[in-house]
Order: C-alpha cells, then sequence, then structure tokens
C-alpha cells in the first residue's frame, strides 16, 4: 500500500491489535477500508495502535468511524492507542473521543477491554 502500514497482530483469541502508519487518506482509506469490515465480522475486540499515523483526513476517520460500527454491532468494540500530533488534534476538534475512547499507550487501551 503507497503511504500507509497496514498491520494487524492478535493479542487473545478475541482481541487484535491494528497497527496504521503514515497517512490515512482518501487514497489509502478505500485500501484499508475493505480489510477493517472483514476484521470486524464478529465479537472481535481491537486496538487501533494510531501511534504511527502521521496524517489523517475525513475518509480516513470515515474509515475509523466504519470500523467502530462493525464491531459494536457485531458485539466487539474498539478503542484507540497513541494518538500523536495533527491526527490527535483532528480527534480532538471532532469530539471523536466521545466514541472511540482514546489511550496513552496499546497496553493501556487492550487492559480496559480486557475489563
Amino acid at each position: 500500500m503507497a503511504n500507509i502500514e497496514f498491520d494487524v497482530t492478535d493479542r487473545s483469541d478475541d482481541l487484535k491489535v491494528i497497527t496504521i502508519g503514515g497517512r490515512l487518506d482518501a487514497t489509502t482509506a478505500a485500501e484499508v477500508r475493505p480489510k477493517m469490515i472483514e476484521l470486524a465480522q464478529g465479537p472481535t475486540k481491537f486496538v487501533l495502535d494510531l501511534s504511527k499515523l502521521e496524517w489523517i483526513d475525513s475518509s480516513g476517520v470515515g474509515a475509523l468511524v466504519t470500523l467502530y460500527k462493525r464491531a459494536r454491532t457485531g458485539g466487539g468494540d474498539v478503542k484507540v492507542a497513541g494518538l500523536q500530533r495533527q491526527p490527535k488534534e483532528i480527534f480532538r476538534l471532532l469530539r471523536l473521543e466521545a466514541a472511540l475512547e482514546t489511550f496513552d499507550t496499546v497496553d493501556d487501551a487492550a487492559a480496559k477491554l480486557a475489563g
């Protein structure tokens, strides 16, 4: 994928860490959205590790919200970890923390999902 890193790691049977790095814009969001939809089948919990995400636009936000909505509909959940710089500011401006709870680290987000 051009300008985007997208890796999935199984943390446990029902917890996956999705690492997204680079730029999440209209082009790259179109590439990752189908993968997110596929991953969100069933009651899986996700930590979005965005510590390597440098830039996000409205299409990128839409892809993250799609994952969140699909996961919640299927009985799962999504937490966000590691927001930095511009993506952190976008989350703040759009008040996304109201739905997508944010944490400093993947471990903190995973602990919250574990209950």
